[in-house]
């Protein structure tokens, strides 16, 4: 796809989601991204994911590689998504740290960040502050036997009604024919 830029190709960003993903984590990990820094590049050695984890939940992981080159990076990435799937986020939504050494889907960086928040609303020792809509609480219902048992009887308008018709004398295509003395 010659002439597109990259973002449009492996996922469309979206700045105002990506300025709210900021926002929560300066304000989870009480320091603000390096000025002058763009979004991606501030995360990409994996440092402040670690320490926003560390801040949801103490001690998750031991060791932050402060220095070193790109191993070192990768590193934090692999402790930060071990962190993240300790800490409740399903493994669908985490992005795979060579999008974010690479630059090629931070959309997907985004949306791990709002699992992190989704996930944060399920620890009650976190209070604040949040991110995204609180997911929704599982509702369940409780039948009797006898209302189970009502349900049984009926068939549901949707499956649709054959009036009686039945399937009988009905003929495709051409029918066997046996040869016998061949």
């Amino acid at each position: 796809m010659p002439g597109r830029p990259l973002w449009q190709v492996a996922g469309k960003r979206e700045p105002e989601q990506e300025a709210e993903a900021q926002s929560w984590i300066e304000h989870v990990i009480g320091e603000r991204f390096p000025p002058g820094v763009n979004y991606e590049d501030a995360l990409r050695d994996g440092i402040i994911f670690c320490k926003l984890m560390n801040k949801l939940q103490p001690g998750i992981i031991s060791k932050i590689n402060i220095s070193g080159g790109d191993y070192k990076m990768m590193d934090n990435l692999n402790q930060f998504q071990k962190a993240c799937i300790k800490y409740g986020v399903p493994d669908v939504d985490l992005f795979q740290a060579v999008d974010l050494m690479e630059r090629k889907n931070i959309a997907l960086v985004t949306n791990t960040i709002f699992a992190i928040g989704r996930a944060a609303y399920k620890h009650p020792e976190w209070r604040g502050p949040w991110l995204g809509p609180k997911p929704a609480e599982e509702n369940k219902r409780y039948f009797t036997e006898d209302q189970l048992r009502a349900g049984e009887g009926l068939i549901g308008l949707q499956a649709g009604s054959n009036k009686g018709a039945t399937q009988s004398g009905q003929n495709f295509g051409a029918s066997r024919k046996i040869l016998l003395g061949k």
